[in-house]
């Protein structure tokens, strides 16, 4: 089993929601708390695991404006974990997902510059290296029914850009999406083997019109007009 993300590019609106999601979700998980440092002053910091890029694409008119959520990628072939010198960041067998052992992190930062989509943060009040847990602790919660056993960022996602499921089972719902949509993963050349994907934009749609017959000028127009008045 191979548990990651498959986020639509095309339905994503940018709105964070996911990343607050994420923050309020986690902030009591796993690795929680997640700090906040000075929150409501000039220079607000602090610890997420989403985070959302906004790139503006071709040009007018046909520019668009293109949402990309960066969070863990839960790779094949994980550098966070080979670099890690404690052994405390590890990638679980029974389902692919990389987390990192607080009580093993010493800081270090190696795992947050070996990763090369930014999806580390480095907690500095507790001293230990912070990211996506892809919400382990309540996906197999068997207290909660089975459609909320999912991470956080994709229950709250408000256009249903966000899946979650086994890219391993060709059968799963996030299989078959990058299947039918194409989807990719994110700088694949790196040899990390992401398994979270992404679904391209739709392209757009063209509108079939009919054609409308061209108009009379008005003075035939109104010369018709007359006509039908003295013929009746």
């Amino acid at each position: 089993m191979r548990l990651g993300l498959v986020i639509d590019m095309d339905t994503c609106v940018g709105c964070h929601g996911c990343a607050t999601a994420c923050k309020q979700w986690n902030t009591s998980g796993t690795t929680g708390p997640l700090t906040d440092t000075d929150p409501y002053g000039k220079e607000p910091s602090g610890v997420w695991f989403n985070r959302i890029r906004s790139y503006e694409v071709n040009t007018y008119p046909e520019n668009k404006t293109i949402n990309m959520p960066m969070s863990c990628m839960h790779c094949e072939e994980p550098a966070c974990v080979d670099v890690c010198p404690t052994g405390a960041s590890y990638k679980r067998e029974e389902d692919g997902i990389v987390l990192v052992d607080q009580d093993k992190c010493m800081g270090c930062n190696y795992c947050s510059w070996a990763c090369p989509y930014g999806a580390r943060e480095l907690d500095a009040v507790e001293g230990t290296m912070k990211k996506c847990t892809l919400c382990v602790d309540r996906i197999y919660d068997q207290a909660l029914p089975e459609s909320q056993r999912q991470p956080a960022c994709v229950l709250t996602c408000p256009t249903s850009a966000r899946h979650f499921g086994d890219l391993d089972d060709p059968e799963s719902k996030v299989s078959q999406l990058v299947k039918e949509r194409e989807g990719f993963q994110s700088m694949p050349e790196l040899g990390y083997n992401p398994t979270n994907h992404y679904l391209p934009p739709r392209k757009p749609v063209e509108t079939l019109t009919k054609e409308v017959p061209e108009e009379k000028p008005l003075a035939e127009k109104i010369k018709g007009w007359i006509d039908k008045m003295a013929l009746s």
